[in-house]
């Protein structure tokens, strides 16, 4: 498994690696500020304390291209409650005094192109942010932010879509952290059946490099979790999280606790 990168003549370690490093990972990933901060900060302790390998933290954007109706609808509910770039770094800095378990930033190119690429990507590895994946930044254009990345030894995670054909040979040979496998075409959201051949995409992967890849993008059971990670090395659940927290609200983390434990359990067996 790959583990580390040689940037500016320095060797380092990608904390990445942890997560995958005891079997099956499992990944969830919550809007910051979605119902607030507070409880924000509740259930990444509660994921974090049930099983959580690594987590992903969504900073929301007014037109986020690749979420359907349910994420969409955290992001609407995060910037309107005020929650901005700047009071979320701060968020993280805080939760790292306790928290220790590998995170990654999820947001769009557009935030941190607008905020400054190099003050955004620098302040990550300050607050001690492990990763950033932008689904609208299209490999071809990667170079706008991966000279950085490698800079302040933040990973830039690559995703290969059920179309990506040709170029996954390709776009595995160059990722860094994990490959974050798009399980189903369209937006994110709950999906009765995941149709796509993840072995195939997978052993593509396999052929190209020995970096760590996850599974998102429809999963929401514990019986598609299991399936999944039979085949990658890690799953991946956004869209099921984020509705219990929209139905439960700042009581949501208890809950979300509970469900994280079950899948978790789902993909160890």
């Amino acid at each position: 498994m790959q583990l580390s990168h040689v940037t500016e003549g320095r060797i380092y370690m990608s904390n990445i690696a942890k997560a995958f490093a005891g079997g099956k990972a499992f990944i969830p990933f919550i809007t910051c500020g979605d119902p607030d901060l507070e409880t924000t900060g509740k259930l990444v302790r509660e994921m974090a304390a049930n099983g959580a390998d690594l987590i992903e933290l969504g900073i929301p954007f007014s037109d986020p291209t690749a979420e359907g109706p349910v994420i969409q609808g955290a992001n609407i509910r995060a910037l309107s409650g005020g929650i901005t770039t700047d009071k979320i770094f701060e968020f993280v800095e805080e939760l790292r005094k306790d928290v220790t378990v590998p995170m990654v930033f999820m947001t769009y190119a557009n935030v941190v192109f607008s905020y400054n690429a190099e003050r955004f990507i620098s302040t990550c590895q300050r607050i001690g942010i492990d990763g950033l994946i932008l689904p609208d930044l299209p490999f071809e254009e990667k170079n706008e932010f991966l000279p950085v990345c490698r800079k302040y030894g933040v990973d830039l995670i690559s995703l290969i879509a059920p179309t990506s054909a040709d170029r996954i040979a390709m776009i595995a040979k160059e990722a860094d952290g994990f490959i974050y496998i798009v399980s189903s075409l369209g937006v994110t959201g709950v999906r009765s059946k995941i149709t796509t051949d993840i072995s195939k995409l997978v052993s593509v992967i396999r052929e190209n490099t020995d970096i760590p890849c996850a599974v998102g993008f429809g999963i929401s059971t514990p019986e598609q979790a299991k399936e999944m990670s039979q085949y990658a090395d890690g799953v991946i659940v956004g869209s099921a999280i984020v509705k219990q927290i929209a139905e439960y609200g700042k009581d949501s983390p208890a809950t979300v606790g509970s469900y994280v434990k079950k899948m978790k359990d789902a993909i160890r067996s």
